[in-house]
């Protein structure tokens, strides 16, 4: 295959709504194979490499992958705090009777994998800290199989899908605030509380100019990360005082979070992911692996999940609160539901945030869990579409 047909391919692929997902997945699987090899001292190396910013008497000194953690997942959040303030102004979430299941699904799939964690860790406070973990949901991996081997079902699926995720992130990002923020400084919180009132300002100014927004942005980051609150939620923050139009072409908003997106699907996410998924194997027990921290993200991805969400959507169904997605069955929402079980890149970030201070084996529990959760609900869901879409395709 020549040169410009390889690219041709590429071009084709990363075009496929299934692609994020897909590039996903490779960088897990590079990440094991790494931290299983002989290789395995470079990948820590380089995880760990040193990285600092000094600006006078103001520095930044972090690991790679911290830099990685705080740094590239804050410009997700960024986005995904665009993704919501679109939604809920002009998207699906704009409307009450497009928002009423999904957003019972959502706040159900996230109390219910936290009590199957719970009830396995109540006796350990350390382990405890992770009680958030299963309650995430990667919309990148579950958007990509749904898309992989849902191709002949309704799209109402995928949007309630869409809409479960988008709530989801929001119940993270609250999560994230009120539960993994610690030793807070005041004065970094005042800075950043003055930069987000300059970006109102600037919005209701109507500036047309995206330079303004960045300069104070990283200025708010900066002092978010050095606040004691999580980096990540100056991403979130910032995004909610970003000009935004019901016109593409007039929403500063829309074309930021346009030209960011392919950056987070294709390298900022990819890029985490093959940061925080390579466990170590090789030399490390089953014991060590299969602890109640283990067996609650397992239990609570998987069985938590998909049990709540499901029970959310068939209450507030027969309840007539709501109707079943348009032209969709039963067995096709509890696919769906099954989907959301895959936690992966949210659940490992939360992770790392849960047992920042735990050191290695509990940060090895959580991928373990993590990885295992992932992939059992990743893999049951993605039967249940393929054995559902195949039946429509044959009966149409």
């Amino acid at each position: 295959m020549s040169e410009n047909a390889l690219i041709l391919k590429w071009k084709e692929f990363i075009k496929t709504d299934a692609s994020p997902g897909i590039i996903l997945v490779l960088a897990s699987l590079i990440a094991l194979i790494l931290a299983n090899s002989p290789l395995s001292p470079a990948y820590n190396s380089f995880l760990e490499f040193p990285v600092s910013i000094v600006l006078g008497s103001f520095e930044i000194s972090k690991p790679l992958v911290l830099w990685i953690n705080d740094g590239l997942m804050a410009i997700f959040f960024f986005v995904v705090g665009l993704e919501i303030k679109r939604e809920l102004l002009y998207g699906q979430l704009a409307s009450k009777d497009q928002v009423i299941l999904p957003f019972l699904a959502a706040i159900a799939g996230i109390i219910f994998p936290a009590l199957i964690y719970v009830a396995l860790n109540y006796e350990d406070a350390i382990a405890m800290n992770g009680w958030a973990i299963p309650s995430a949901t990667d919309i990148a991996f579950a958007l990509g199989l749904f898309i992989l081997f849902g191709k002949h079902l309704p799209p109402s699926l995928k949007l309630f899908l869409l809409s479960v995720a988008i709530i989801d992130d929001i119940g993270a990002v609250i999560i994230i605030a009120l539960f993994y923020s610690t030793d807070l400084a005041p004065n970094s919180l005042i800075i950043a509380s003055v930069g987000l009132v300059a970006l109102f300002l600037f919005n209701r100014l109507k500036l047309s100019s995206k330079t303004p927004f960045i300069l104070v942005s990283i200025v708010v980051w900066a002092a978010v990360l050095k606040s004691g609150v999580h980096a990540t939620l100056a991403g979130f923050a910032v995004a909610l005082f970003i000009p935004i139009a019901k016109e593409k072409s007039e929403s500063m908003s829309y074309q930021i979070e346009h030209g960011l997106h392919p950056w987070i699907a294709f390298f900022v996410l990819p890029v985490f992911a093959f940061s925080n998924a390579g466990v170590e194997l090789i030399g490390t027990s089953v014991s060590e692996f299969f602890t109640p921290v283990t067996f609650g993200i397992i239990g609570g991805l998987f069985i938590g999940k998909q049990l709540g969400i499901f029970a959310a959507c068939y209450a507030a169904i027969k309840l007539n609160l709501c109707k079943l997605p348009k032209d969709a069955t039963w067995t096709q929402l509890y696919a769906v539901c099954l989907l959301c079980g895959v936690g992966f890149t949210m659940s490992l970030f939360i992770g790392s945030l849960a047992f920042e201070e735990q050191g290695l084996a509990y940060q090895t529990q959580v991928k373990v869990g993590v990885l295992v959760g992932s992939i059992l609900s990743g893999v049951l869901g993605a039967v249940l579409i393929k054995r559902s879409s195949n039946k429509i395709k044959v009966e149409g």
